[in-house]
């Protein structure tokens, strides 16, 4: 299922690809000066790709879980819970972008649900009120990311309708 299109009443900030790379070896960076994971957990799906980065970045393991909304509207809910392996270890919870923080909080929950040492959150943009523990690009812009931006259509790139009249503005 395709991201929730950003709200209509916000500007957007357009991410290309260089830049998230920059944001993620800046928010690395950051976590490091502060706190050792031992295993970094991505949201899937979104959340898994800066995961990916930092988890490189900072020679950890990286491990993922699924947290999804059923429809535009519905509240978040566990769809693939973090892995057992996670107990009694240092962990980085990480998503993409946290607004108001409902991702998260349904994560959180899973993940101390199976006893790691600490807890702490990163995200590579904070567009809302709810703020994680670490975060790259702070902005109340509505962001669109690289991977949101275009879907392949009868085998072409192609901008994502519903984001094309909006993004030509």
């Amino acid at each position: 299922m395709p991201r929730r299109r950003p709200e209509v009443t916000r500007d957007i900030l357009e991410i290309d690809w260089p830049f998230f790379g920059e944001l993620c070896r800046a928010l690395a960076l950051h976590v490091a000066r502060t706190y050792d994971p031992e295993i970094v957990i991505g949201i899937a799906k979104a959340g898994v790709i800066p995961a990916a980065i930092i988890a490189s970045i900072l020679q950890r393991e990286l491990v993922t879980m699924s947290v999804a909304r059923p429809g535009e509207t519905g509240a978040p809910e566990l769809i693939t819970p973090p892995p057992p392996s996670i107990r009694g270890r240092r962990v980085l919870l990480v998503d993409e972008t946290c607004d108001t923080g409902d991702t998260f909080k349904v994560a959180l929950q899973a993940v101390k649900a199976l006893g790691p040492t600490s807890v702490r959150t990163a995200a590579s943009f904070q567009t809302g009120r709810w703020p994680p523990d670490f975060h790259a690009f702070l902005t109340e812009k509505a962001i669109v990311l690289p991977w949101d931006r275009e879907i392949i259509e009868n085998g072409e790139l192609v901008v994502r309708p519903d984001l094309r009249e909006w993004l030509e503005h």
